[in-house]
């Protein structure tokens, strides 16, 4: 089988297993899933999503996280972790967004990761689910499935989106980004992968030489 076909197979495989891929973050406007994706790294969704239910009656707008006091900030978003980090960009990038962008969140990597607190994985999730631009976001979940599936061969995220773009069609850009994580989070969990139920073990290079890590 050749590297074209294995892609190939391991695409479609995922399509079958996944077909109807959404947003795990709840949103209801482009600044909501900006910050709603700055506050889930190192946290979960689910929590995520616990914490914007209140957050956003509380500042329901840019000007009021702008205007926020920080320290009450830092405690409103205290759940998910690395609070006082997350409080000072989210009311920074609030700022920022109207005054340099009118109140809007970007289009452009560029323009969006020079937003505080805001990295290409970040910007690449507001590409994808605002703008439809198609983009690959790498979390732990798909830099490490990435690996394990030999499409990559790094551990770094940045260099693995550039891998992934260079073998993967445009057209599984936005989709393979929810079906690795949603197979990461329910199948392939690290450490303690479920590899009898997975529908990808025959592509695993790590399947059946001892404990995924």
């Amino acid at each position: 089988m050749t590297k074209k076909e294995r892609i190939k197979n391991i695409l479609a495989a995922l399509d079958s297993l996944y077909p109807d891929e959404v947003c795990f973050l709840e949103y209801k406007t482009d600044w909501q899933l900006l910050f709603a994706t700055i506050l889930s790294a190192q946290c979960t969704d689910a929590r995520v999503n616990l914490i914007t239910k209140d957050l956003y009656k509380k500042y329901p707008d840019l000007k009021a996280f702008a205007s926020a006091d920080i320290e009450e900030l830092e405690q409103d978003v205290r759940p998910a972790g690395y609070f006082r980090s997350k409080a000072k960009h989210i009311k920074e990038c609030a700022a920022e967004l109207i005054t340099r962008f009118g109140g809007a969140v970007p289009r452009s990597i560029e323009e969006l990761t020079s937003l505080p607190g805001v990295g290409r994985k970040t910007a690449n999730v507001i590409r994808t689910h605002i703008y439809h631009d198609a983009s690959i976001v790498v979390d732990t979940h798909v830099k490490r499935i990435s690996r394990l599936l030999g499409l990559t061969d790094t551990d770094d995220a940045v260099k693995a989106e550039f891998e992934l773009m260079k073998i993967l069609p445009k057209d599984h850009w936005s989709r393979i980004n929810l079906q690795l994580i949603d197979h990461g989070r329910n199948i392939c969990i690290s450490g303690r992968p479920k590899c009898d139920l997975c529908g990808l073990k025959e592509y695993c290079k790590h399947y059946n030489k001892g404990p995924v890590k």
